[in-house]
This record gives structure tokens, C-alpha cells and sequence, in this order.
């Protein structure tokens, strides 16, 4: 019988992270160090059927996708709509107004960043992220860079969905599972989050362990405890 492929991934859960946010909730153990992730719970929010860490997990890690950057999310968010069939809009619009438009970038600069079209446009000496959106939204309008600029976010996506997929596909997990997969994790992190607040609990470790068809959650701290449900 050939052993069912697993996927190992450390989670990290405070009950107060000491990273500016004081936010609780889990983190990858891979980006336990990186300020600009925020912890997650379980919460959902409106549109979506998985929590943030969920995205984490499937849309980034094993996509080969850093959590941190623009571009990174851009591609990520791709692979969510196609996971849930959210649309990806929303969010990149949220990208484009809180960030982008104000010359916030992170990961390259904001130079590297654009499409061709919008960089033949800027002098050749201007560099620094902040003058060169400056630059644009006079040239062309605010709305209009606005609308380019999310559009650059979404042809990133599609452009970059393949290799997603390949990277994934590399993980042995099939990318055809991703939704039952995404909805098992989602149930599995609803139940190590309530144990989590029902025992007040102020640090935890575990690993999620994923298959196509199977996936647990195998805590180690503060004691050992496996939580187990089946993709359907």
C-alpha cells in the first residue's frame, strides 16, 4: 500500500504577541519572527469560508509564496478566489487604496513594481516610491492610477497562477482538493481556538498535518492532544 502523503506544517498559537499588535491567535512557525504578519484566529469575516491562517497555510506556504509583500499577495489572493470562489477584488482594492496609492510597497519598489506602460511615464530619475505615485497621480489622475494599479495586482495573479500551482503540486497535495482541504482546516483551527479561550490558554504549539484526504492538528504544548477530520 503506498503511505498517504502528509504535509507538515508548526503553528505557533499566544494569547498576546508581543509584536506591536498585541493581537491573539496562531502564526507558521516560518513567520514567527516576521513583524508584518499578524496572528490569526479563527474568524472568517463575511466573505470567505476560511480564516486568514487557513490562506497562510494553502495560498502561500504551499504555494511558495512568502506572507510578506504585495506581489506575494497579489498572487495569493488569486489562489484563494480559485480555492473558495471569493473574488479577489475586494481585497486587492484594499491593497491599491491603503497601501499602494500612497506609495507603500513592500518587498521591491514601487518602480520594479509597475507595468511597463505606467514606468515608461516616470523620469528617469525618479526612484523613490512615494514621487513616483506622486508622479503618476498627476499625470493621469488619481482614479485612473488607481484602477491601474489593480489591475497590475490581478495580472500579477493570473500571471503567476501556474507556478503556484506547480510549487504546490510539488508539496504532493492535489490542487483539485484545496477546498475540502481548506474547509477541514478551517474546522480543525475552530476547535483548537475554542479550547484555546475555554482554557485560557496563553501559549501553544502544534503541527497541522495535511493529506488530500485526511488532515489533524497535533498540539504539543501545553499538552499533547490530537484534533482529526476527513476532507469531504
Amino acid at each position: 500500500m503506498v503511505p498517504e502523503t502528509r504535509v507538515r506544517i508548526p503553528v505557533t498559537y499566544k494569547a498576546e504577541w508581543q509584536d506591536g499588535y498585541g493581537a491573539r491567535g496562531w502564526k507558521l512557525d516560518v513567520a514567527i519572527d516576521d513583524p508584518e504578519v499578524i496572528a490569526a484566529t479563527a474568524e472568517t469575516g463575511r466573505r470567505l469560508p476560511t480564516s486568514v491562517l487557513v490562506h497562510d497555510i494553502l495560498d502561500h506556504h504551499l504555494c511558495g509564496l512568502a506572507l510578506g509583500g504585495h506581489r506575494n499577495e497579489a498572487i495569493a489572493l488569486h489562489q484563494l478566489g480559485l480555492r473558495t470562489g471569493a473574488d479577489p477584488q475586494p481585497d486587492l482594492m484594499q491593497m491599491v487604496d491603503e497601501d499602494l496609492i500612497h506609495g507603500v510597497i513592500v518587498g521591491e519598489s514601487m518602480r520594479t513594481f509597475l507595468p511597463d506602460g505606467l514606468r515608461a511615464l516616470l523620469p528617469p530619475d525618479l526612484s523613490e516610491d512615494r514621487p513616483v505615485i506622486d508622479y503618476l497621480a498627476d499625470h493621469m489622475g488619481r482614479d485612473a492610477l488607481r484602477l491601474s494599479l489593480l489591475r497590475r495586482l490581478r495580472d500579477i495573479g493570473h500571471a503567476m497562477a501556474d507556478a503556484a500551482m506547480a510549487q504546490y503540486r510539488r508539496s504532493g497535495l492535489d490542487p483539485a482538493r484545496r477546498g475540502p482541504l481548506g474547509s477541514a482546516l478551517q474546522a480543525l483551527l475552530a476547535r483548537a481556538d475554542a479550547r484555546a479561550l475555554s482554557e485560557d490558554w496563553h501559549e501553544a504549539h502544534g503541527e497541522f498535518a495535511l493529506s488530500d484526504c485526511r488532515c489533524s492538528l497535533e498540539i504539543d504544548i501545553p499538552y499533547p492532544i490530537r484534533l482529526d477530520t476527513r476532507c469531504t
